[in-house]
């Protein structure tokens, strides 16, 4: 199986962005979906998860009310829908598939797709 993350680009503040991560195989529903980022000289961290099964969400505290992580089901995809995007949103952005919410349990990782929010 192999995620494949796109939809980053170069958005001014305030503005939007959907990214889309396309699992190559089938994600069971004891899998946990999550979105992480990292921005440059800092470490990599969680952004928002999904459990496949039910659909329950988390969400880091720096984007709760801004972002919106969503799955098909059918098409094997989880999204991430970005409002009011701040400049400190700027980042690497990671898709990865768990067997657990615990960070250490992510194994499958996407390529990364690039956000970048202007001033």
């Amino acid at each position: 199986v192999q995620l494949q993350a796109c939809g980053g680009g170069l958005v001014q503040a305030g503005g939007s962005l959907r990214l889309s991560c396309a699992a190559s195989g089938r994600i069971f529903s004891s899998h946990v979906m999550g979105w992480f980022r990292q921005a440059p000289g800092k470490e990599r961290d969680i952004v928002a998860r999904i459990r496949w099964g039910p659909g329950t969400t988390y969400y880091t505290d720096s984007v709760k009310g801004r972002f919106a992580i969503s799955r098909s089901t059918a098409e094997n995809t989880v999204y991430l829908q970005m409002n009011s995007l701040k400049p400190e949103d700027t980042a690497v952005y990671y898709c990865a598939r768990g067997t657990s919410t615990s960070t250490a349990d992510f194994t499958l990782w996407g390529q990364g797709t690039v956000v970048t929010v202007s001033s």
